[in-house]
């Protein structure tokens, strides 16, 4: 009271000093408070700690899934194989031949998740694009799978023809994929189409490929002025069609046949990369696991310290 009369008598306002545990609780969240200054790094790497075991178990199922779908689809993409190879045999394969109207059909997935492979699919296409890029020529895309399209929409948008998601929804057969490829044929104009796909390998391989299919026109231009695609005018040719007819027929069958071939080689490379993916996540998932816990008990360690110091230090106090 006579301080509080001595500051009314200099003029001065006299403020009560705030208690020591209020501006304490202020400086500290609501939502920590309870827990003390040496509580919330321990809380927080114990919660960093839940979150990465659980992203650990997700990783874990996820590689389990995608092995257990390589399986299914390996002997497929095997065998689907023998459907282009007469293909190659007879006619070849032409990539440096000159078409003026190129489409380029990119074969993705609609999921993520697998590393780079959809990525690898979609910079061949647009190297490509810039080989064959010229007033002349014309380029155009036929997108199969959500990963290509969100890509390829970017700078490509008026260059794409035909967009087709969900393919792999339900296991494909080559009835649907010959569907597919019948849709594509009927809404593009193309002298040489580029399917460009990723080749399966093994697990933790795939090798970027691109299968050239020519149009019946192409081919017969390329069968007159000799070369590989000479050859077939060796072969006798049985029915009443024409030869241009046959060789329409022929076109439609080995696009429908190396489609097919390369949905299949491409979800194999999907589940295969998905599943290298998996395991690298979950290996490190493992380490990050390590760390945090060695940081949790370095900090439990050093709040136990200093707890002990501050009950020695009180009880040498009242001692003394």
């Amino acid at each position: 009271m006579a301080m509080a009369a001595a500051f009314r008598r200099e003029g001065r306002r006299f403020v009560s000093p705030q208690p020591i545990t209020a501006v304490r609780s202020s400086l500290i969240p609501e939502d920590h408070a309870p827990l003390g200054l040496r509580s919330i790094s321990t809380q927080v790497v114990r919660n960093r700690m839940k979150s990465v075991k659980n992203i650990q178990k997700i990783t874990k199922a996820m590689k389990m899934v995608a092995a257990s779908k390589l399986r299914l689809i390996q002997t497929r993409a095997e065998n689907s194989r023998g459907l282009w190879q007469p293909f190659t045999a007879l006619l070849g394969d032409a990539p440096s031949v000159d078409a003026k109207k190129n489409v380029i059909v990119t074969v993705s997935s609609d999921k993520g998740l697998c590393g780079g492979i959809n990525s690898t699919a979609v910079k061949i296409s647009r190297a490509f694009n810039k080989l064959t890029l010229s007033p002349e020529k014309e380029t155009k895309y036929v997108i199969l799978g959500e990963k290509a399209k969100a890509q390829l929409i970017r700078d490509s948008k008026k260059n794409i023809a035909i967009c087709m998601t969900e393919l792999q929804r339900n296991p494909l057969n080559y009835t649907q994929v010959s569907v597919l490829a019948d849709d594509v044929l009927k809404n593009v104009e193309y002298d040489a189409l580029r399917i460009v796909f990723n080749k399966f390998q093994s697990v933790v391989s795939f090798l970027p490929t691109m299968a050239t299919v020519l149009s019946p026109e192409v081919v017969e231009r390329e069968a007159e002025s000799g070369g590989r695609l000479g050859d077939l005018d060796s072969y006798e040719i049985e029915g009443g069609e024409t030869k241009g007819e046959i060789l329409q027929n022929l076109a439609e069958f080995q696009f429908s046949c190396v489609l097919f071939n390369a949905v299949m080689e491409s979800a194999c490379s999907e589940q295969g990369a998905r599943m290298s993916a998996m395991d690298s996540s979950s290996r490190n998932a493992g380490d990050m696991l390590d760390r945090l816990t060695l940081t949790y008990n370095r900090t439990r360690q050093a709040s136990i310290t200093t707890e002990l110091t501050e009950i020695i230090s009180g009880a040498a106090a009242l001692e003394g």
